[in-house]
């Protein structure tokens, strides 16, 4: 017999009835029922039920064990009675009556219950996370994670593309995020990068000839952590196409991402029809960039109505250039109460608050109610009505000034107010592209242009479109939103160096300033560069969605706090003097 087992914790079966087995797990759970110990037996494939009375020669080896210790058992299966059959596990029509055990490892006291789902603080689950990965909504997260890669890959290599590794050690990039830097013991006063992604060598790859590029890619950046961001590394799916334009890119990546959503998404309806929607839309429908599409309110421009109008708070506004006011529809938020709630939210954001109008039966036909219909008649509420397409006891909640200003509120009262009336269906993945992004932005206050989204992206219209406002130009730059966050991030690839040098010139870089960065894929392109472009799908992101998580750390093995600090391996640590001084560095104390 194999030294630790013959089978695994959710191998035996009634038909395994009177063999003899080994198994091998840890202490799930221990109970003393009358004097006969039972023993929840666990390991990653199941739970096995074993049990030893006075009679067993192991019985005294058996009452010393505890929850999480690690133990080997030699036993007897046997038929559990017809009543006490477990139908919920693999294992539920069997028990195995030890006659034997070995303790392979003791545990001390535990800092936190792996059996059960209580709660614990962070800083301690992930101080012992190895330890909370024991527990079981642990294990279906890893293993789910596991079996996505396992997929993606799969429907990568289905589609022709193959699958190449680009280094780990590189050359600092900005790319909109701080690099993690690393010292050179050979190189005295230089340093190495971690990569924040594989871009430029992907495009290189495409530059070489291989034709279909993929990876399942760790990238790092030194960034303030999210909910939904991890502030160190994070593993994105990377592709790269050659001889392709925007909507090949769609084609191949859809069906992978769709196909995963299918296989794993636990029943829920995967949008098969993927809107297109461009930057500016978004922004002015959802007031964001990753829209949910799941919550169906759609915003709009309603300036026209409070223009010279009575409510003197928009008529005024709407007099400086480049405001506006917007309209979020709240259909069956027609009641003070729920404006009420509404207003508070806004407050809690940091506004006065949201002027709104809700439409009520008075018995002899509808009314607008509410401070701003007071204000503005009801000729104008009543367009505002026609054109939102709301009705009695429906309502609508508007904010006005520059659309920079406030629509990251707009979008976050869209979502508050959708959750609120109940609008979002939970149980469904909406898919949208977001396309056409700017190029360009201007800084407010130096009034100097610079790249508001990837620099190396091909401007639509090519050379001629940088001959004209830059801040019109749009880029092939597109993102996938799901359900509120984004999950694919691509660009159709500026290859043409002579665009290059232009679009970086209009941003204030010079040509040698873009050849001292850029200077391997700049070179490159002088050498026959394919039209190209790909895309990158984010891994932890995509896990937590399917496994309907709330925080991106539930989904990664061995993540880092809010503080980017891996509490269980004491990083970041304090370096050793020898180590400084083979790298000829200093370490500065830290400010005061």
């Amino acid at each position: 017999m194999h030294a630790y087992r013959s089978h695994t914790c959710a191998d035996l079966t009634a038909a395994n009835v009177g063999d003899t087995v080994r198994l091998s797990g840890w202490v799930h759970r221990v109970r003393d029922h009358g004097g006969i110990l039972f023993i929840d037996l666990r390991d990653t494939y199941g739970v096995t039920q074993v049990l030893c009375d006075p009679d067993s020669s192991a019985f005294a080896e058996v009452e010393r064990v505890r929850a999480e210790w690690c133990i080997r058992i030699d036993g007897e299966v046997k038929a559990r009675d017809p009543e006490l059959v477990n139908p919920k596990l693999p294992t539920g029509e069997i028990e195995v009556f030890v006659r034997g055990i070995e303790v392979l490892g003791q545990s001390k006291e535990l800092p936190l219950q792996v059996f059960g789902d209580q709660d614990y603080p962070e800083e301690t689950r992930l101080k012992y996370r190895y330890l909370d990965l024991r527990r079981e909504a642990m294990q279906a997260n890893m293993k789910l994670r596991s079996d996505v890669v396992r997929s993606m890959r799969q429907r990568m290599w289905d589609q022709g593309f193959r699958e190449f590794q680009t280094p780990i050690i590189t050359a600092s990039s900005p790319e909109g995020a701080r690099d993690f830097l690393v010292p050179s013991r050979l190189h005295p006063g230089k340093f190495y990068a971690l990569p924040q992604a594989p871009q430029q060598f992907k495009q290189l790859i495409m530059v070489s000839g291989y034709d279909k590029y993929f990876q399942i890619a760790p990238c790092f950046r030194d960034e303030d952590p999210r909910a939904d961001r991890s502030p160190t590394d994070f593993y994105q799916l990377d592709m790269e196409m050659s001889f392709v334009e925007q909507q090949d890119v769609f084609d191949a990546i859809q069906p992978v991402i769709a196909g995963v959503f299918e296989e794993f998404g636990g029943g829920r309806t995967v949008d098969q029809t993927w809107e297109q929607i461009s930057y500016r839309d978004a922004a002015l429908w959802y007031g964001t960039d990753k829209p949910d599409l799941r919550n169906p309110i759609k915003m709009q421009v309603v300036s026209d109505h409070f223009r010279d109008s009575g409510f003197a708070i928009f008529a005024k506004l709407l007099e400086q250039e480049g405001t506006e006011v917007r309209a979020i529809p709240a259909p069956g938020g027609g009641s003070r109460k729920f404006c009420d709630r509404m207003n508070a939210f806004a407050q809690k954001e940091g506004l006065p608050g949201m002027g709104y109008i809700f439409w009520r039966d008075q018995g002899e036909g509808m009314e607008a109610a509410g401070p701003l219909a007071k204000n503005i008649g009801p000729e104008r509420t009543e367009a505002i009505r026609e054109q939102l397409g709301l009705g009695v006891g429906d309502a609508a909640f508007f904010l006005g000034g520059k659309p920079d200003a406030f629509e990251g509120v707009a979008g976050r009262a869209r979502t508050e107010i959708g959750r609120e009336l109940g609008l979002i269906d939970e149980d469904r993945f909406a898919f949208a592209w977001i396309v056409d992004f700017p190029i360009y932005e201007r800084d407010e206050e130096t009034g100097k242009i610079d790249f508001e989204h990837n620099p190396f992206s091909m401007p639509q219209g090519g050379m001629a479109a940088l001959d004209g406002d830059p801040l019109q130009v749009l880029g092939y730059q597109y993102d996938l939103a799901c359900n509120g966050y984004e999950l694919v991030s691509g660009a159709i690839r500026n290859h043409r160096p002579e665009i290059m040098f232009k679009a970086f010139e209009i941003a204030g870089y010079g040509r040698e300033e873009v050849e001292k960065r850029f200077g391997g894929m700049v070179n490159a392109f002088q050498y026959g560069a394919p039209p190209h472009g790909g895309c990158a799908a984010g891994i932890d992101r995509i896990v937590m969605l399917l496994a309907d998580e709330a925080n991106i750390r539930e989904v990664i093995m061995f993540p880092m706090n809010q503080r980017a600090e891996d509490l269980m391996m004491g990083a970041p640590s304090e370096p050793l003097n020898e180590q400084l001084r083979e790298l000829r560095l200093r370490v500065l104390p830290p400010e005061s």
